[in-house]
């Protein structure tokens, strides 16, 4: 596998793994959705929203397009059905754009300006799109930890089980 390989892997796996986080979280009532338990983002409510307001704001970076909330904790949507359809519909947007790269892209650099200070920063693409699929592993773990918190279930999401589900065999 060469690097666009693995990009190609990790939005496909970030899918599966958000899906399958999703589909545990369904099970929570409004109030265990909104509770503070103790997570960076307080609630499973604004921990699945940061998520997708990194990404967004990361792929307005990657690609001049999209919205791109000027703040971390921005709640984008309040209720859980509305937050899902657009983490899928976000997924679906980040595996067709990694679709698009190639290896020159990959090593290519970008600019753009930092959400917490406006500091204009330039960096090389592939390590930047690294940060940004593990930056939503780490967040997914602390709705993990949630999930157990609130006396639910979390679901398996590690990458090797990816590879062993249907989804992921094509990348094992």
């Amino acid at each position: 596998m060469d690097m666009k390989d693995d990009f190609t892997m990790f939005a496909a796996y970030n899918a599966w793994a958000n899906g399958r986080l999703y589909d545990a979280a369904a099970a929570l009532d409004v109030k265990q959705w909104r509770a503070e338990t103790g997570a960076f983002f307080g609630s499973m409510m604004g921990t699945l929203n940061h998520i997708l307001v990194a990404d967004r704001i990361w792929m307005k970076r990657f690609t001049g397009r999209g919205e791109a909330p000027d703040r971390l904790d921005a709640i984008v949507h309040e209720t859980f059905q509305a937050l899902r359809e657009a983490r899928e519909a976000e997924d679906a947007r980040i595996r067709a754009w990694v679709a698009t790269l190639d290896v020159a892209a990959l090593d290519g650099s970008f600019s753009y300006a930092r959400v917490s200070d406006g500091t204009s920063v330039t960096q090389r693409l592939g390590p930047a799109l690294a940060h940004f699929f593990n930056h939503q592993t780490h967040h997914r773990g602390q709705a993990h930890m949630i999930l157990s918190v609130l006396g639910h279930t979390p679901p398996a999401l590690d990458l090797l089980f990816f590879h062993r589900a249907e989804a992921g065999r094509a990348f094992a």
